[in-house]
Protein backbone atom coordinates (compact mmCIF):
# COMPACT_ATOMS: atom_id res chain seq x y z
CA UNK A 1 0.00 0.00 0.00
CA UNK A 2 1.51 3.37 -0.91
CA UNK A 3 0.74 6.11 1.85
CA UNK A 4 2.75 8.63 0.33
CA UNK A 5 3.83 9.94 -2.83
CA UNK A 6 7.43 9.23 -3.59
CA UNK A 7 10.08 11.69 -3.04
CA UNK A 8 11.98 12.47 -6.73
CA UNK A 9 15.41 13.67 -5.43
CA UNK A 10 18.15 14.99 -7.28
CA UNK A 11 21.60 16.02 -8.10
CA UNK A 12 22.95 19.69 -7.31
CA UNK A 13 26.42 20.49 -8.17
CA UNK A 14 26.23 23.81 -7.86
CA UNK A 15 23.89 27.29 -7.74
CA UNK A 16 22.78 26.74 -11.11
CA UNK A 17 21.99 22.98 -10.97
CA UNK A 18 20.26 23.60 -7.83
CA UNK A 19 17.60 26.05 -9.60
CA UNK A 20 17.16 23.72 -12.10
CA UNK A 21 16.49 20.77 -10.37
CA UNK A 22 14.11 22.26 -8.20
CA UNK A 23 12.66 24.05 -11.45
CA UNK A 24 11.87 21.05 -12.99
CA UNK A 25 10.43 19.10 -10.83
CA UNK A 26 12.73 17.53 -7.75
CA UNK A 27 11.11 17.13 -4.43
CA UNK A 28 14.51 17.54 -2.69
CA UNK A 29 18.21 18.10 -4.04
CA UNK A 30 21.35 16.24 -2.31
CA UNK A 31 24.40 18.37 -2.33
CA UNK A 32 27.61 18.84 -0.77
CA UNK A 33 29.90 21.69 1.02
CA UNK A 34 33.60 22.49 0.40
CA UNK A 35 34.16 19.13 2.26
CA UNK A 36 33.53 15.86 3.28
CA UNK A 37 31.39 14.90 -0.25
CA UNK A 38 32.18 12.19 -2.52
CA UNK A 39 32.38 14.92 -5.77
CA UNK A 40 35.10 16.86 -4.77
CA UNK A 41 35.69 17.81 -8.42
CA UNK A 42 32.00 19.78 -8.82
CA UNK A 43 32.04 22.83 -7.64
CA UNK A 44 29.88 22.31 -4.15
CA UNK A 45 28.49 24.82 -2.25
CA UNK A 46 30.32 27.49 0.76
CA UNK A 47 28.80 27.76 3.70
CA UNK A 48 26.93 30.81 2.60
CA UNK A 49 25.38 29.02 -0.06
CA UNK A 50 24.14 26.20 2.24
CA UNK A 51 22.32 28.16 4.39
CA UNK A 52 20.28 30.19 1.29
CA UNK A 53 19.74 26.93 -0.20
CA UNK A 54 18.17 25.56 2.79
CA UNK A 55 16.01 28.48 3.12
CA UNK A 56 15.05 28.72 -0.36
CA UNK A 57 14.05 25.01 -0.86
CA UNK A 58 11.94 25.14 2.14
CA UNK A 59 10.16 28.18 1.16
CA UNK A 60 9.20 25.71 -1.91
CA UNK A 61 8.27 23.32 -0.01
CA UNK A 62 11.54 21.08 -0.73
CA UNK A 63 14.33 19.49 0.93
CA UNK A 64 18.18 19.54 0.99
CA UNK A 65 19.99 16.80 2.19
CA UNK A 66 24.08 17.58 2.51
CA UNK A 67 26.83 14.52 1.89
CA UNK A 68 28.93 14.16 4.06
CA UNK A 69 29.70 10.63 2.70
CA UNK A 70 33.16 10.35 2.34
CA UNK A 71 35.02 7.35 4.35
CA UNK A 72 36.75 9.85 7.31
CA UNK A 73 40.52 9.54 8.11
CA UNK A 74 41.42 10.75 11.71
CA UNK A 75 41.76 14.63 10.78
CA UNK A 76 38.24 14.58 8.93
CA UNK A 77 37.16 13.20 12.52
CA UNK A 78 38.97 16.37 14.24
CA UNK A 79 36.98 18.82 12.11
CA UNK A 80 33.98 17.44 11.24
CA UNK A 81 32.03 18.30 14.31
CA UNK A 82 32.06 22.05 13.73
CA UNK A 83 30.49 21.25 10.19
CA UNK A 84 28.08 19.55 11.82
CA UNK A 85 26.90 21.75 14.14
CA UNK A 86 26.66 24.47 11.19
CA UNK A 87 24.51 21.87 9.04
CA UNK A 88 21.83 22.15 11.55
CA UNK A 89 21.88 25.34 12.33
CA UNK A 90 21.57 25.90 8.83
CA UNK A 91 18.21 23.82 9.36
CA UNK A 92 19.39 21.29 6.39
CA UNK A 93 16.82 18.40 6.25
CA UNK A 94 19.25 15.59 6.70
CA UNK A 95 23.01 14.21 5.89
CA UNK A 96 24.26 11.44 4.13
CA UNK A 97 27.09 9.39 5.34
CA UNK A 98 28.88 5.88 5.05
CA UNK A 99 31.71 5.78 7.62
CA UNK A 100 30.71 4.57 10.69
CA UNK A 101 32.80 6.59 12.84
CA UNK A 102 30.79 9.74 10.76
CA UNK A 103 27.96 8.74 11.74
CA UNK A 104 28.56 8.49 15.38
CA UNK A 105 30.08 11.99 15.05
CA UNK A 106 27.09 13.25 13.62
CA UNK A 107 24.80 11.61 16.44
CA UNK A 108 26.88 12.70 18.93
CA UNK A 109 27.33 16.16 17.82
CA UNK A 110 23.62 16.97 16.89
CA UNK A 111 21.63 14.11 17.80
CA UNK A 112 18.16 15.73 16.10
CA UNK A 113 19.76 15.98 12.59
CA UNK A 114 18.49 13.60 10.27
CA UNK A 115 20.92 10.94 8.94
CA UNK A 116 20.54 9.23 5.84
CA UNK A 117 22.60 6.30 4.91
CA UNK A 118 24.77 6.68 1.67
CA UNK A 119 24.69 3.66 -0.71
CA UNK A 120 28.94 3.51 -0.01
CA UNK A 121 27.98 1.92 3.00
CA UNK A 122 26.59 -1.16 1.01
CA UNK A 123 23.08 -1.81 2.50
CA UNK A 124 22.15 -4.99 0.38
CA UNK A 125 19.97 -7.17 3.21
CA UNK A 126 17.13 -6.17 5.30
CA UNK A 127 19.17 -6.92 8.40
CA UNK A 128 21.31 -4.29 8.06
CA UNK A 129 18.76 -1.44 7.24
CA UNK A 130 17.04 -2.67 10.39
CA UNK A 131 20.23 -1.95 12.54
CA UNK A 132 20.72 1.86 10.75
CA UNK A 133 16.73 2.11 11.97
CA UNK A 134 17.84 1.04 15.44
CA UNK A 135 20.78 3.70 15.38
CA UNK A 136 18.31 6.17 14.36
CA UNK A 137 18.87 6.45 10.81
CA UNK A 138 16.35 8.41 9.07
CA UNK A 139 16.72 7.16 5.70
CA UNK A 140 18.68 4.40 3.99
CA UNK A 141 19.84 4.22 0.68
CA UNK A 142 20.16 0.59 -0.99
CA UNK A 143 23.24 -0.30 -3.05
CA UNK A 144 22.70 -0.15 -6.67
CA UNK A 145 23.58 -4.03 -7.61
CA UNK A 146 20.09 -5.10 -5.95
CA UNK A 147 17.36 -6.91 -7.43
CA UNK A 148 13.85 -5.07 -7.40
CA UNK A 149 12.62 -8.21 -5.70
CA UNK A 150 14.80 -8.34 -2.94
CA UNK A 151 14.28 -3.96 -2.88
CA UNK A 152 10.73 -5.18 -2.22
CA UNK A 153 11.73 -7.47 0.32
CA UNK A 154 13.91 -4.71 2.40
CA UNK A 155 11.02 -2.38 2.29
CA UNK A 156 8.36 -4.64 3.45
CA UNK A 157 11.39 -5.73 6.52
CA UNK A 158 11.43 -1.95 7.77
CA UNK A 159 7.79 -1.53 7.62
CA UNK A 160 8.58 2.46 8.26
CA UNK A 161 11.26 2.11 10.77
CA UNK A 162 13.49 3.82 8.46
CA UNK A 163 12.73 5.46 4.55
CA UNK A 164 14.10 3.47 1.60
CA UNK A 165 16.16 5.64 -1.01
CA UNK A 166 16.94 3.66 -4.48
CA UNK A 167 19.00 4.91 -7.21
CA UNK A 168 16.84 5.09 -10.75
CA UNK A 169 19.08 7.07 -13.18
CA UNK A 170 22.85 7.75 -14.01
CA UNK A 171 26.05 6.69 -14.17
CA UNK A 172 26.72 3.30 -11.98
CA UNK A 173 30.11 2.18 -10.97
CA UNK A 174 32.21 -1.43 -11.76
CA UNK A 175 32.62 -1.70 -8.01
CA UNK A 176 30.52 -2.98 -5.25
CA UNK A 177 28.39 -0.21 -3.97
CA UNK A 178 31.05 2.66 -5.63
CA UNK A 179 33.74 1.64 -2.94
CA UNK A 180 36.72 1.37 -5.59
CA UNK A 181 40.38 1.55 -5.05
CA UNK A 182 41.21 1.77 -9.02
CA UNK A 183 41.43 5.60 -9.01
CA UNK A 184 43.22 5.60 -6.04
CA UNK A 185 46.01 3.26 -7.26
CA UNK A 186 46.56 4.29 -10.57
CA UNK A 187 46.25 8.28 -10.31
CA UNK A 188 46.53 8.54 -6.39
CA UNK A 189 43.24 10.34 -6.27
CA UNK A 190 40.80 8.58 -3.71
CA UNK A 191 37.55 7.95 -5.06
CA UNK A 192 35.64 6.79 -1.45
CA UNK A 193 37.08 10.70 -0.37
CA UNK A 194 35.18 12.52 -3.54
CA UNK A 195 38.39 12.57 -6.06
CA UNK A 196 37.55 9.76 -8.01
CA UNK A 197 38.89 10.21 -11.72
CA UNK A 198 36.76 7.37 -13.18
CA UNK A 199 39.38 5.13 -14.48
CA UNK A 200 36.52 2.49 -15.38
CA UNK A 201 36.44 4.36 -18.18
CA UNK A 202 39.73 4.38 -20.03
CA UNK A 203 40.61 2.32 -23.31
CA UNK A 204 42.69 -1.05 -22.15
CA UNK A 205 43.52 -3.91 -23.75
CA UNK A 206 44.68 -7.59 -22.81
CA UNK A 207 47.74 -9.11 -23.57
CA UNK A 208 49.89 -12.59 -22.36
CA UNK A 209 52.27 -11.49 -20.73
CA UNK A 210 55.07 -13.49 -22.50
CA UNK A 211 52.94 -12.74 -25.92
CA UNK A 212 53.33 -8.26 -25.67
CA UNK A 213 52.27 -7.45 -29.02
CA UNK A 214 49.62 -10.45 -29.02
CA UNK A 215 46.34 -8.20 -27.92
CA UNK A 216 43.72 -10.99 -26.45
CA UNK A 217 39.89 -10.05 -28.30
CA UNK A 218 37.13 -9.48 -25.61
CA UNK A 219 35.14 -7.01 -27.60
CA UNK A 220 36.66 -4.18 -29.73
CA UNK A 221 35.67 -1.19 -31.47
CA UNK A 222 37.15 -0.83 -34.89
CA UNK A 223 40.45 0.59 -32.98
CA UNK A 224 40.72 -2.57 -30.91
CA UNK A 225 39.67 -0.94 -28.18
CA UNK A 226 38.14 -2.45 -25.49
CA UNK A 227 36.52 -1.06 -22.21
CA UNK A 228 35.51 -3.85 -20.05
CA UNK A 229 35.57 -2.05 -17.25
CA UNK A 230 32.71 0.22 -18.29
CA UNK A 231 29.40 0.21 -16.71
CA UNK A 232 26.22 1.57 -18.93
CA UNK A 233 24.09 4.12 -17.40
CA UNK A 234 21.33 3.24 -15.20
CA UNK A 235 17.64 4.06 -16.66
CA UNK A 236 14.58 3.14 -14.78
CA UNK A 237 11.66 5.59 -16.34
CA UNK A 238 9.87 2.12 -18.15
CA UNK A 239 9.76 0.74 -14.66
CA UNK A 240 8.44 3.35 -12.42
CA UNK A 241 5.39 1.44 -11.54
CA UNK A 242 6.79 -1.31 -10.24
CA UNK A 243 9.71 0.62 -8.30
CA UNK A 244 7.13 2.80 -6.38
CA UNK A 245 5.05 -0.45 -5.48
CA UNK A 246 8.13 -1.80 -4.39
CA UNK A 247 7.44 0.38 -1.27
CA UNK A 248 10.56 2.72 -1.66
CA UNK A 249 10.41 6.67 -0.66
CA UNK A 250 12.70 8.25 -2.72
CA UNK A 251 13.80 7.84 -6.43
CA UNK A 252 17.52 8.94 -6.79
CA UNK A 253 19.04 10.79 -9.90
CA UNK A 254 23.04 10.50 -10.02
CA UNK A 255 24.51 13.73 -11.55
CA UNK A 256 26.45 16.29 -9.27
CA UNK A 257 29.22 16.59 -11.91
CA UNK A 258 26.81 16.02 -14.90
CA UNK A 259 25.73 19.81 -17.02
CA UNK A 260 22.37 21.87 -16.03
CA UNK A 261 20.67 19.98 -19.14
CA UNK A 262 21.62 16.72 -17.77
CA UNK A 263 19.45 17.92 -14.92
CA UNK A 264 16.82 19.48 -16.49
CA UNK A 265 16.21 17.09 -18.93
CA UNK A 266 16.33 13.93 -16.51
CA UNK A 267 14.22 16.04 -13.48
CA UNK A 268 11.46 16.86 -15.96
CA UNK A 269 11.18 13.31 -17.65
CA UNK A 270 11.16 11.60 -14.19
CA UNK A 271 8.21 14.55 -12.89
CA UNK A 272 5.98 13.56 -15.51
CA UNK A 273 6.50 9.82 -15.34
CA UNK A 274 6.19 9.72 -11.55
CA UNK A 275 2.68 12.40 -12.23
CA UNK A 276 1.55 10.34 -14.83
CA UNK A 277 1.87 6.83 -12.65
CA UNK A 278 0.03 8.71 -9.47
CA UNK A 279 -2.75 9.84 -12.30
CA UNK A 280 -3.37 6.26 -13.05
CA UNK A 281 -1.67 3.53 -10.88
CA UNK A 282 -2.93 0.58 -12.55
CA UNK A 283 -1.70 1.79 -16.23
CA UNK A 284 1.59 3.39 -16.09
CA UNK A 285 3.19 3.02 -19.52
CA UNK A 286 6.04 5.02 -19.95
CA UNK A 287 5.72 8.06 -22.93
CA UNK A 288 7.59 7.82 -25.62
CA UNK A 289 8.37 11.52 -25.49
CA UNK A 290 10.01 11.30 -21.79
CA UNK A 291 12.28 7.99 -23.23
CA UNK A 292 13.16 10.43 -25.91
CA UNK A 293 14.30 12.92 -23.38
CA UNK A 294 16.61 11.03 -21.91
CA UNK A 295 18.28 10.27 -24.79
CA UNK A 296 18.67 14.46 -25.77
CA UNK A 297 21.03 14.99 -22.76
CA UNK A 298 24.36 13.30 -22.39
CA UNK A 299 24.78 9.78 -21.51
CA UNK A 300 25.83 6.31 -22.58
CA UNK A 301 23.99 3.20 -23.67
CA UNK A 302 21.97 2.40 -20.83
CA UNK A 303 20.62 -0.91 -18.83
CA UNK A 304 18.32 -1.44 -15.91
CA UNK A 305 21.04 -2.48 -13.85
CA UNK A 306 20.72 -5.44 -11.55
CA UNK A 307 16.44 -4.43 -11.02
CA UNK A 308 15.87 -7.05 -13.83
CA UNK A 309 18.70 -9.11 -14.12
CA UNK A 310 19.95 -7.60 -17.42
CA UNK A 311 22.71 -9.70 -18.36
CA UNK A 312 24.06 -6.42 -20.96
CA UNK A 313 25.54 -3.92 -17.99
CA UNK A 314 28.47 -3.75 -19.73
CA UNK A 315 29.39 -0.60 -22.52
CA UNK A 316 31.83 -2.38 -24.29
CA UNK A 317 32.01 -0.39 -27.65
CA UNK A 318 33.60 3.19 -26.28
CA UNK A 319 33.63 4.99 -22.97
CA UNK A 320 32.47 8.42 -24.34
CA UNK A 321 28.83 9.50 -23.38
CA UNK A 322 26.34 10.80 -26.42
CA UNK A 323 23.75 12.92 -26.49
CA UNK A 324 21.56 14.02 -29.52
CA UNK A 325 19.93 17.47 -28.14
CA UNK A 326 22.21 20.56 -27.77
CA UNK A 327 21.79 22.83 -24.80
CA UNK A 328 21.25 26.69 -26.45
CA UNK A 329 20.33 28.61 -23.91
CA UNK A 330 18.68 29.29 -20.27
CA UNK A 331 15.40 31.77 -20.17
CA UNK A 332 16.82 34.56 -17.64
CA UNK A 333 13.38 36.13 -17.74
CA UNK A 334 10.60 36.62 -20.26
CA UNK A 335 7.51 39.43 -20.74
CA UNK A 336 5.79 38.08 -23.89
CA UNK A 337 7.71 40.17 -26.47
CA UNK A 338 11.14 39.43 -25.66
CA UNK A 339 12.49 36.23 -23.62
CA UNK A 340 16.49 37.38 -22.52
CA UNK A 341 18.74 34.23 -22.38
CA UNK A 342 22.11 33.36 -21.30
CA UNK A 343 23.42 31.76 -24.36
CA UNK A 344 25.15 28.38 -24.03
CA UNK A 345 26.34 26.61 -27.25
CA UNK A 346 25.85 28.52 -31.23
CA UNK A 347 23.19 29.72 -32.62
CA UNK A 348 21.64 31.80 -35.70
CA UNK A 349 18.52 33.71 -36.29
CA UNK A 350 16.78 31.83 -38.72
CA UNK A 351 17.15 28.67 -35.84
CA UNK A 352 14.30 26.95 -34.52
CA UNK A 353 14.36 25.92 -30.76
CA UNK A 354 12.75 24.05 -28.52
CA UNK A 355 11.08 24.90 -25.12
CA UNK A 356 12.32 22.47 -22.41
CA UNK A 357 9.88 23.35 -19.47
CA UNK A 358 8.37 21.86 -16.45
CA UNK A 359 4.59 23.61 -17.68
CA UNK A 360 2.74 23.63 -20.66
CA UNK A 361 5.29 25.50 -22.61
CA UNK A 362 7.40 21.86 -23.08
CA UNK A 363 8.17 20.75 -26.47
CA UNK A 364 6.99 24.20 -27.76
CA UNK A 365 9.16 25.95 -30.73
CA UNK A 366 11.00 29.65 -30.85
CA UNK A 367 11.49 30.76 -33.96
CA UNK A 368 14.56 32.97 -33.85
CA UNK A 369 13.32 35.67 -35.86
CA UNK A 370 15.08 38.53 -34.07
CA UNK A 371 17.65 38.70 -31.40
CA UNK A 372 19.36 41.83 -29.49
CA UNK A 373 22.46 41.97 -26.88
CA UNK A 374 21.80 44.10 -23.74
CA UNK A 375 22.46 47.28 -25.51
CA UNK A 376 19.77 46.63 -28.51
CA UNK A 377 22.10 45.69 -31.16
CA UNK A 378 21.05 43.27 -33.45
CA UNK A 379 22.72 40.00 -33.42
CA UNK A 380 22.30 37.35 -35.74
CA UNK A 381 25.07 35.61 -35.12
CA UNK A 382 24.86 34.46 -31.11
CA UNK A 383 28.30 32.81 -30.44
CA UNK A 384 29.93 34.81 -28.09
CA UNK A 385 29.73 31.84 -24.46
CA UNK A 386 27.76 33.20 -21.77
CA UNK A 387 26.71 35.87 -23.91
CA UNK A 388 23.16 37.77 -22.53
CA UNK A 389 20.64 38.17 -25.10
CA UNK A 390 16.77 38.95 -26.50
CA UNK A 391 15.24 37.29 -28.20
CA UNK A 392 11.98 38.47 -29.85
CA UNK A 393 9.62 35.52 -28.57
CA UNK A 394 5.04 35.39 -28.08
CA UNK A 395 5.63 32.40 -25.48
CA UNK A 396 5.62 33.39 -22.00
CA UNK A 397 8.57 31.49 -20.36
CA UNK A 398 9.90 31.33 -17.02
CA UNK A 399 13.38 31.77 -15.74
CA UNK A 400 15.41 28.73 -16.04
CA UNK A 401 13.40 27.39 -18.84
CA UNK A 402 15.82 25.92 -21.54
CA UNK A 403 16.16 26.72 -24.49
CA UNK A 404 17.59 23.56 -27.22
CA UNK A 405 18.23 22.23 -30.57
Amino acid sequence: MIYKKVELLAPAGNMEKFYTALHFGADAVYMAGKSFGLRAFSDNFTLDEILFCADYAHKLGKKVYITVNIYGRNDDLKQLPDYIRFLKKANVDAVLVSDLGIFDVVRETEPELPVHISTQANTTNFNAALFWAKQGASRVVLARELSLGEIEEICSAVKGKTEIEVFVHGAMCISMSGRCLLSNYMTSRDGNRGECVQACRWEYQINEVNRPDDKLTVQQDEQGTTYFLNSKDMNLLPHIDKIINAGVDSLKIEGRMKSPFYVASVVNAYRRAIDFYYADKNNYTADETLLKELELTSHRQYTTGFYFDDQNRQCYETSKPKQIGTFIATVLESDGEFVTVEQRNRFKTGDVLQVLSPDGNFLKTVVVEEMFDEQMNKVDDAKIVQQVLKIRCPLKLNKFDILRK
